[in-house]
Order: structure tokens, then sequence, then C-alpha cells
């Protein structure tokens, strides 16, 4: 997948579903702009996750500059059907991380989970159907949070036999099994110097 693309999970009225978030900067953009059907919800939950990337910036390795510089779109496919919950948050977050960052996000990985401003993952709830939505579309490994641990037990046994389950409790935890080459790309950063 390209940088700026990260697979999530959400809950809707048919059960679990896969959901890819793109997201482009905009040179000489503005702002957040949202599309894809989003809901009141969703929408907040994209710019916590913008809002905790910007001010995280230097320790994800990213330029602050391009908060300033450029705008961001994000977008969520899957048209017609309407997508809300806190439950995207990390995946929003994900997204934005490996599109300001250049760094792919790994394509064999869902996600799952609210965000905070601090950076903490909560809980959500449709645990079982978001996994075996992400079981259906041959993803094997997805990220929860640690808080729905608990959750596991409802999976059939060959759901949870055959799955590799991550926990997080911060949004690092999602980043180091999402974008692994990141703790690389912060140590090859050179330090900026202001003129003084």
């Amino acid at each position: 997948m390209p940088a700026g693309v990260a697979t999530g999970l959400a809950w809707t009225e048919a059960g679990g579903d896969v959901l890819y978030i793109e997201g482009t900067l905009l040179p000489d953009g503005k702002g957040l702009t949202l599309t894809g059907h989003l809901g009141e919800v969703m929408q907040e939950s994209a710019k916590a996750a913008q809002s905790y990337i910007w001010s995280h910036a230097s320790e994800l390795g990213i330029d602050p500059a391009v908060f300033k510089n450029d705008g961001v779109h994000i977008h969520v496919p899957a048209g017609a059907i309407p997508k809300d919950g806190p439950s995207a948050g990390v995946t929003m977050a994900t997204a934005m991380t490996s599109l300001y960052t250049n760094l792919p996000a790994r394509n064999d990985t869902a996600m799952t989970g609210e965000l905070t401003l601090t950076g903490l993952v909560l809980p959500i709830g449709g645990v079982k159907e978001k996994v075996l939505a992400a079981r259906r579309a041959g993803i094997r490994r997805v990220v929860l949070p640690k808080g729905n641990q608990k959750d596991l037990r409802d999976l059939p046994d060959d759901a949870r036999a055959e799955m590799e389950f991550i926990f997080a409790d911060r949004i690092g935890d999602v980043l180091n099994a999402l974008i692994p080459q990141l703790a690389e790309h912060k140590r090859n950063l050179r330090p900026i110097h202001h003129a003084a």
C-alpha cells in the first residue's frame, strides 16, 4: 500500500467491515478535509488524530512545517455506507503518520480503537464482527485496544487460532506494529538548527 493508507475495521448494521482510510497532502492547502459519508463522531476522531500527531510531530519524526504549509485530505471509500463512531481514531492517526513521514503502513494488518488527545487507545465495541471481517478479507493480523482483550473469548476457536492479535495501550504501540520503519526514520533525522 502507498504511504498515507491504513486498514481499519468498522461495525455497520450489516456486521463488521474493512475500511481503507486514505490520506493525501494538499500543497499550499489549509486544514483538514474529510470525505466519505462520515458521521460527526468519526470526523471528530480525525481531528483528534491530527491534533495528536501535530503536538507530537518531533517525536514521530515529522517536520512541523508540513502542518503550516500543507493541508491534508482524508477519504474513507465505500461510498453509500454511512460510517460513524470513535473506533477509527487509531486508523486515522496511522494513515496520517504514514502520510506525513512518507512511510507505508503494513497492508497485512487491520486495526480498531478510539484515540484520545493524550494518545491513549480506548476500548471499542463490535470486536467479534470486526475481527471476522478482517479474516474474511484475508487479513490475519489485528491491532486491538488492550481493554478489549477479554472480547476474544467471543470469537470462534478456529478464528482465534488463525489470527495474530496485538494489544495497544497507546498510539505508539499501534504505530510500532504498523510502521516498523518509524524508529529507524526517527534515528536518521538530523536535528533542526534554527538560526539565532
